[in-house]
């Protein structure tokens, strides 16, 4: 292992997978794969650099300096700030249970995919309470701004036969001090809403949807609310971006077998290489979206992509990751049955702000995803 040819292939290999996160899926359909390789030359550089350094030779000065270089990179998706673990850790912060922000001009933003909060029946046949539990929860929230993805609500004259379980908007706006604006991508026959949805304390004083193409599940919305401070406007973006379109059970079975992998592992690179293109270009038309935005931004959403993407490397471009500047760890996002190492829903925020905590609610499995806090200060 420990051989120059060796140490300069996985250098080749990191600087490689580094530049994929700049090329759009649709344009190479390797990149997005080759991209998420990043961890692990990064693990190999690090372990060259301790071996030729017990060794004494003087190689270990070049993936020493690759991952000096590359640290960005580390922090992308193993940020390791202190304030981070003390969280972790349970010390007082200003996102622990309780705890009120008393920062002026500060904004307290929660994101969370609530996966319809488990209307169907095969969805909360493990916990039959987890919708109500949700829909408590995100009530009882000291958050200014909720930002849904894959919002469900039976408004008002639905007959149900959960009876008033789904009046979301009713529970979560008016019945918790918010103002509303839902983005409907589907409404059923039965009258029940389908989309993203923002929960708002500010006052709302605009609004706007954008399609990815034809408006679906998955797309964006924004709204501009006054405040935090006196005289403030600030514009929060919702996103939902193509889902990975990787079945678990797929996955699980190309990861445990050679026969399984043979059997489903062309299928999966398939549709994870066609998921990367279209999360590609709703990244771009996002960004341009965000460029054009009068006032400091925010964007919080369920993007189906880890930090090691084109969709992450551009929204990161201008914007800085929450997680990746306060956090620690990986971050995990993804509630399944694969390794907890997927940090898919993300916050962001414009060079206006500062990132002042962000934390990740594992405690809450209601969804497949983990609820997202973050506390934003204007400068």
């Amino acid at each position: 292992m420990f051989s120059y040819r060796f140490t300069w292939l996985a250098l080749l290999g990191l600087l490689l997978s580094v530049a994929a996160e700049r090329v759009p899926g649709g344009q190479l359909t390797l990149a997005p794969v080759l991209a998420l390789t990043v961890p692990l030359w990064l693990a190999l550089a690090g372990l060259l650099a301790v071996g030729w350094g017990v060794r004494r030779r003087r190689i270990a000065l070049l993936p020493l300096a690759a991952l000096v270089l590359a640290w960005p990179q580390v922090q992308r998706g193993l940020p390791l700030h202190w304030a981070g673990l003390q969280a972790q850790l349970g010390a007082p912060g200003p996102l622990a249970d309780g705890a009120r922000a008393s920062q002026p001009r500060s904004l307290r933003l929660l994101s969370a995919n609530v996966r319809i909060f488990n209307v169907y029946a095969h969805l909360r046949r493990a916990d039959p309470a987890a919708p109500a539990k949700a829909i408590a929860w995100l009530a009882a929230s000291p958050a200014d701004v909720l930002c849904l993805q894959e919002f469900y609500q039976e408004p008002a004259g639905v007959r149900s036969a959960d009876g008033d379980l789904f009046r979301v908007g009713e529970k979560l706006g008016a019945g918790s001090g918010r103002q509303v604006f839902v983005s409907k991508s589907l409404t059923n026959p039965m009258g029940a809403q389908f989309g993203l949805a923002i929960f708002s304390r500010l006052p709302i004083v605009g609004r706007g949807e954008i399609a990815f193409g034809r408006l679906s599940q998955n797309h964006a919305m924004w709204v501009d609310v006054a405040g935090p401070g006196p005289g403030d406007t600030v514009r929060i973006f919702n996103a939902h971006l193509q889902s990975m379109s990787l079945d678990e059970d797929d996955l699980v079975a190309a990861g445990s077998t050679k026969a399984g992998l043979r059997r489903k592992g062309r299928g999966l690179l398939s549709r994870f290489a066609r998921g990367a293109a279209a999360r590609a270009w709703q990244a771009d038309t996002l960004v341009a979206h965000i460029a054009r935005s009068p006032y400091p931004v925010l964007l919080a959403g369920d993007c189906n992509d880890l930090p090691y993407s084109y969709s992450y490397d551009r929204l990161a471009g201008s914007l800085q990751n929450a997680w990746a500047t306060v956090g620690f760890g990986p971050g995990n996002t993804y509630h399944g049955r694969l390794p907890p190492l997927l940090r898919i829903d993300q916050q962001f925020a414009g060079p206006q702000w500062r990132v002042l905590a962000c934390r990740v609610h594992t405690e809450i499995p209601y969804s497949d995803h983990f609820p997202v806090e973050a506390l934003y200060q204007l400068k």
